[in-house]
């Protein structure tokens, strides 16, 4: 998350309006002296260890029991309304447009290109079933999957609120999303439904019942 507006990468500084900043050595900067880690946005940023992931994840747990997902989840949502708002401005800044004047997909690979580099994994959207009020999303190598390993059970519920809050913001409805399939299951990567409350409760039922991703995709594609 944002903790301060920093000093940006030196490549920034030198060509601003360079795009193609793929490299972590124009990504990021270090400040060994101030021991500060800021990224090309000039959001400060923290490197962390899977201990610490898991950690806090169990430390939640110990803590609140089932309502730790619930906990997550809300985090996320908050983190994902004000990182909308963060990332319009400093989208309009680096492109001089409004978010409302370009491609919907360049647009969200523009946003999450961030966490890709912060070490949030890589991803995928699916917008064929947006005019049926719903999407989904792949995401590959997640943070807390990959550390917590195969439970049995989804555990990326702060991703799942992320992509509630961030979404919600873009398009100015109320969204809300489930993890449908998790690598913590046993699964090759994590996948998440995007919609309405009313198909994120029937996609949580549906779950409950011993559904998988494949079948809640296609009931929800058969209009059930």
């Amino acid at each position: 998350m944002v903790i301060a507006s920093l000093n940006p990468p030196q490549t920034k500084l030198k060509f601003p309006k360079k795009h193609n900043h793929f490299g972590y050595s124009d990504f990021f900067r270090l400040d060994s002296d101030r021991g500060t880690l800021t990224d090309w946005n000039g959001s400060q940023n923290f490197l962390t260890s899977e201990d610490f992931i898991l950690g806090l994840i169990e430390g939640l747990e110990e803590e609140v029991g089932e309502a730790s997902a619930a906990v997550m989840y809300t985090v996320g949502c908050e983190w994902g309304k004000r990182d909308s708002f963060l990332f319009e401005k400093w989208f309009e800044q680096e492109y001089g447009r409004s978010i409302r004047q370009v491609n919907l997909m360049f647009l969200l690979e523009t946003w999450w290109w961030p966490y890709i580099s912060q070490g949030w994994g890589r991803w995928d959207v699916d917008l064929s079933d947006r005019q049926q009020g719903f999407m989904f999303i792949n995401l590959y190598d997640s943070a807390l999957a990959r550390t917590l390993g195969d439970v049995g059970k989804p555990v990326c519920h702060l991703y799942a609120g992320l992509f509630a809050g961030f979404f919600t913001e873009l398009v100015k409805k109320q969204l809300s999303c489930i993890e449908i399939q998790c690598y913590s299951m046993g699964e090759n990567y994590c996948k998440f439904l995007l919609g309405g409350q009313d198909r994120i409760n029937a996609a949580s039922f549906w779950l409950n019942e011993g559904a998988t991703a494949k079948d809640i995709t296609q009931r929800l594609r058969d209009g059930d």
